[in-house]
């Protein structure tokens, strides 16, 4: 173990070499890769979590051997940029998808990117560690790590995941923001994330802590002294005389005597008075991101720690089942299916990391069954039958919107059932869902629309019963199957296929054309093609073949922020109309695909088509952003787009390193939603017995809109809102408030999940908009195990400010490599793994 306050000359003269090489000349702790625009060159807050992860990640690969494969070798990881495709092609085998690591390494990073653009967090001091309110920064850090640490336990890894990203961007900021650097300090602040520490020689109210600076640059402008302090932001609170300000174009603080800042946060002075120190900022950042994911690990284990980055190849298997009388086969067949994973990918890099179990019938749904043992699974499963029942419909999509709760991101979710649903109310909410949580349903219904016989009906039934499950496949780019009892099993086969890693390939032309074939290419990095067709042998078609292939792309949307404290993108899930925005593509399995020095796959454009009839929208040409091993890509998207109601698809096209022709479209269409919901919660978790209060912010940049809200919590607690209409103009904002009671009765460790929708006029055709919040209910510590915070809390900065966000088009997910051309944070990152843990 080494000790915190060793100075880095200890470390040898080659550790020191490897520093001078790794260090670029032009960095910044801007939010996220997409502000390199107004900074180019630079490392941000998204590369400093990336890397620091990536670290960790390599340490627990070279201290568990994978089984059945030959170690890993840290030397084989030196001198070269560390990548999550080549940590995943090594541990794993070659062609192991990294997809949903980098999937889950990116709602980390938005997550800590985020904090910098939401209204409830950018301007907050205790979490940024501004306006010398350290102690109060270092509480909240903690608080963040705390509930990173119960929501991970609780099995909610999304919500975990953001106020993981929280609590690395206060971390970060604190060797940005402060003068601990200034002071000398060549090791991360040694009590900065154990609470139990006193932290000390802080600078008071009293005490001046810089001098005028006219200039951009201010090298000298701190005061000889040896005591702690930050700059002060903004006007709120306002900074006293004699205290130093952030500094930099954003702060209006700096132009009140005395002028100038402190922040290192870039290289550039125009954002940056301490520019100059930068560098050395940067390097204790890292180190001591490093200390926050080694500390998570050791709380978690290696198991929990793995679950929470999504540290594997494989995914998870989620069955929602109608457990109805008329359903004894398809239960069968479910449970051959389920028992066949398990068996063949028992301890394989691909057995499923979570299981999840949904029943449903008429009038009940769930309870819902979620576990990491594919015994307890299997044993689950095995106890279902078909009881009782009989008639249709069901409550079949309340089913699903809880399996979508409790299913991991990029997950399969395959339904059982031979009912139309008796919930069809549902169908828009559970389309949107499914895009945000990037999940594919599959529909195996055993009772074909036309078909006028089956079982007993209460009521005559519409042929178009089934078209809510139609649209709920078609948003999450899954699909639905009909069969007869008779065929289930073998139908019912699809499950195994569709949990591989798949990808899909355009057909030509789009749509069906009498007696015109359907084409679709194979190209050299495919390693298996599966075909589905559906229909009548005389009159079949073909749905957009899967290819299993670790060659991917995972996507979100963005739009440019210049009235922050940072430049940057602020992240969306989907375009909002009237609004600017950036498509990020972020390409996976590229690694070093080419060997050292060899061609990468080039991606040139993206194609925009309508959905589902395959007409083109548009091109836009994608732009490379960072070294192509990363697999980074952005585009404009076209205003005439933006304009658009209907749903759209994304077709990557590019070339392999030899010139042939790539393409890869993406599972789930996209829309334009009308406008932006923004939902957040209390910090902190709801306890059993209290009111919480939620702040709702609604934003139109395309027209007027006259909207009607509604509200819903799952499960059914009582929820209030002060806000039921709303008009809005071209770019307005309307705000409001909502009370959600959480009973005694709630369990600890539950979720709940908040849902705002917000519709046009009753004769409108735009589809609504939605906004989800996740939130856990905890029961609270006793007060005898918590550690007293370092200073008071000030009582007007601490009342109850939203942490939680979450939102229709805003998102907490992209990760790719670590520091481009930077080796050596990887290899001093795992030198440096072993730094103390503390209690917290």
């Amino acid at each position: 173990m080494l000790p915190a306050d060793v100075p880095l000359r200890h470390l040898g003269p080659s550790v020191l070499l490897l520093l001078q090489l790794l260090l670029p000349s032009a960095s910044a702790f801007f939010p996220n890769i997409w502000s390199l625009l107004a900074a180019p060159g630079s490392i941000t807050h998204q590369d400093l979590t990336e890397e620091a992860a990536l670290n960790v990640t390599l340490h627990l690969f070279l201290e568990q051997p994978p089984p059945g494969r030959p170690p890993l070798r840290l030397e084989d990881f030196l001198g070269r940029t560390l990548l999550a495709d080549d940590l995943f092609a090594a541990y794993f085998g070659p062609g192991s998808p990294s997809r949903r690591f980098r999937a889950a390494l990116g709602e980390v990073s938005r997550a800590n990117a985020a904090q910098d653009f939401l209204p409830t967090s950018k301007n907050d001091p205790d979490l940024h560690f501004d306006a010398e309110r350290l102690g109060q920064g270092r509480t909240r850090l903690v608080e963040a790590l705390r509930e990173t640490v119960a929501a991970a336990k609780a099995l909610d890894y999304t919500l975990a995941r953001q106020r993981l990203g929280a609590a690395l961007h206060a971390l970060q900021d604190f060797y940005s923001h402060s003068n601990w650097v200034e002071l000398g300090r060549q090791q991360p602040h040694p009590h900065l994330l154990w609470p139990r520490q006193e932290l000390r020689s802080l600078a008071q109210a009293g005490d001046p802590t810089c001098s005028d600076c006219e200039e951009l640059s201010c090298p000298g402008n701190l005061l000889g002294f040896t005591l702690l302090t930050s700059g002060y932001f903004g006007t709120r609170p306002s900074k006293p005389p004699g205290k130093c300000s952030h500094g930099g174009h954003f702060d209006q603080s700096s132009s009140q005597p005395p002028r100038g800042g402190i922040n290192k946060d870039s290289t550039s002075p125009g954002f940056s008075p301490h520019h100059m120190l930068h560098l050395q900022a940067a390097k204790l950042a890292l180190l001591a991101s490093i200390q926050a994911f080694n500390l998570l690990r050791s709380r978690l284990g290696d198991r929990g720690f793995s679950r929470l980055l999504d540290i594997t190849p494989a995914s998870s298997l989620s069955f929602v089942l109608d457990t109805t009388g008329s359903m004894g086969e398809e239960i069968n067949a479910a449970k051959i299916q389920a028992r066949h994973i398990v068996e063949q990918r028992r301890g394989t890099p691909m057995e499923p990391t979570q299981y999840v179990l949904v029943p449903f019938h008429d009038p009940g749904f769930g309870p819902v069954f979620t576990t990491s043992d594919p015994d307890s699974f299997w044993q689950q499963l095995n106890e279902m039958h078909a009881l009782g029942g009989g008639d249709e419909p069901e409550m079949c999509l309340s089913a699903l919107e809880l399996a979508l709760l409790h299913t991991p991101p990029l997950s399969d979710i395959f339904v059982f059932t031979d009912a139309s649903p008796k919930d069809a109310f549902l169908t828009n909410r559970v389309e949107s869902l499914t895009q945000e949580r990037r999940c594919r349903v599959t529909f195996l219904v055993t009772e074909d629309p036309s078909r006028a016989q089956g079982r007993a009906r209460r009521e005559v039934l519409s042929p178009l019963r089934f078209e809510p499950y139609e649209a709920v496949a078609l948003a999450s780019g899954g699909e639905v199957i009909f069969t007869e009892d008779q065929y289930i099993q073998d139908v019912a086969a699809i499950v195994g296929d569709s949990i591989a890693d798949l990808v899909t390939l355009p057909l030509e032309p789009r749509v069906v054309v009498a007696e015109r074939p359907l084409v679709f290419r194979v190209d050299g990095l495919l390693q298996k093609v599966t075909v589905r067709i559906h229909g009548e042998v005389s009159s079949f078609w073909i749905r957009n073949p899967a290819a299993q292939t670790s060659l991917d792309f995972l996507f979100h949307f963005g739009i440019p922020m210049e009235d922050g404290p940072h430049p940057g993108l602020y992240p969306l899930t989907q375009p909002v109309a009237g609004l600017q925005t950036q498509l990020l593509v972020e390409v996976t399995g590229l690694g070093s695909r080419g060997g050292p020095g060899g061609p990468l796959p080039h991606f040139s454009h993206v194609v925009l088509r309508g959905v589902p009839q395959g007409a083109e929208l548009g091109q836009v040409p994608l732009e490379p952003r960072g070294p192509p091993e990363r697999g980074l890509l952005a585009a404009s998207l076209p205003p005439t787009l933006l304009s658009t109601s209907g749903p759209f698809s994304l077709e990557l096209v590019g070339q392999d390193g030899v010139g042939r022709g790539l393409h890869r479209v993406a599972p789930q269409p996209c829309a334009v939603v009308p406008v932006l919901l923004e939902l957040s919660g209390p910090r902190g978790f709801l306890a059993p017995g209290t009111t919480a209060p939620l702040s709702l912010r609604i934003a139109s940049f395309s027209g007027p809109q006259d909207l009607h809200l509604r509200t819903s919590a799952k499960p059914s607690f009582a929820l209030t809102s002060n806000l039921s209409r709303v008009h809005l103009e071209q770019n307005e904002s309307a705000w409001g408030r909502l009370w959600l009671e959480v009973p005694d009765t709630a369990a600890s460790d539950s979720v709940v999940m908040v849902t705002v929708t917000a519709k046009n006029g009753e004769a409108s055709t735009m589809p609504p908009t939605h906004a989800f919040l996740r939130l856990l209910v905890q029961a609270p510590a006793p007060q005898d195990q918590l550690p007293a915070p370092a200073y008071s809390t000030d009582p007007v900065l601490n009342t109850s400010r939203p942490a939680f966000h979450f939102f229709t088009s805003v998102t907490q997910g992209g990760a790719g490599g670590g520091l481009v051309g930077n080796p050596w944070w990887t290899t001093f990152g795992v030198m440096l793994l072993l730094l103390g843990l503390g209690p917290w």
